[in-house]
């Protein structure tokens, strides 16, 4: 398999990161559909923009000459990586808040993982990859965000007194 520079590592890993995106949203919206459905719609556009985000990045990898199948590697070690996370973080008792919690971790990674590649993107003067966290980058912020809010939402309606 063809060796990868530093900036093709890091566009396979923000690849594999938006295809955990698609599986970490689908499970949180299991969780949250049991306690706030107002959270759902929201999770269902972070998952299609996660799928948009996963094709746009495969594309981009596919032109790569003779690097596809390596940066697809990458995205695939990424994602087995986030999801063997998402399984420690989030066991059978986790619950909406679990969720969200478990994506604003998830999303402040994303967002550091752009903000590298874009600083590789410059310093080569890759434009497509520019291009690319250009576009990325305010929607892994937004993510970002609203995984917090909500996070801080489904905390502020708990019992601070509950036993766990």
């Amino acid at each position: 398999m063809a060796t990868l520079t530093n900036l093709e590592s890091k566009l396979g890993e923000v690849t594999g990161l938006a295809m955990a995106a698609k599986t970490a949203t689908s499970t949180v919206t299991k969780l949250a559909r049991k306690e706030d459905k107002g959270l759902v719609e929201t999770l269902r556009e972070m998952a299609q923009e996660a799928a948009e985000t996963e094709k746009r990045c495969k594309a981009l990898g596919g032109s790569f000459d003779g690097k596809k199948s390596a940066i697809l590697q990458e995205a695939r070690e990424t994602k087995e990586k986030a999801a063997e996370m998402m399984g420690i973080y989030l066991d059978e008792e986790a619950d909406a808040l679990d969720g969200f919690e478990f994506l604003t971790m998830a999303e402040a990674g994303e967002v550091g993982h752009w903000e590298v590649l874009g600083e590789l993107a410059k310093a080569a003067g890759h434009r497509e990859v520019r291009e690319l966290v250009e576009w990325a980058l305010p929607i892994q912020q937004r993510h970002f965000e609203t995984a917090r809010s909500a996070s801080a939402r489904l905390a502020a309606a708990e019992d601070p007194n509950e036993e766990s």
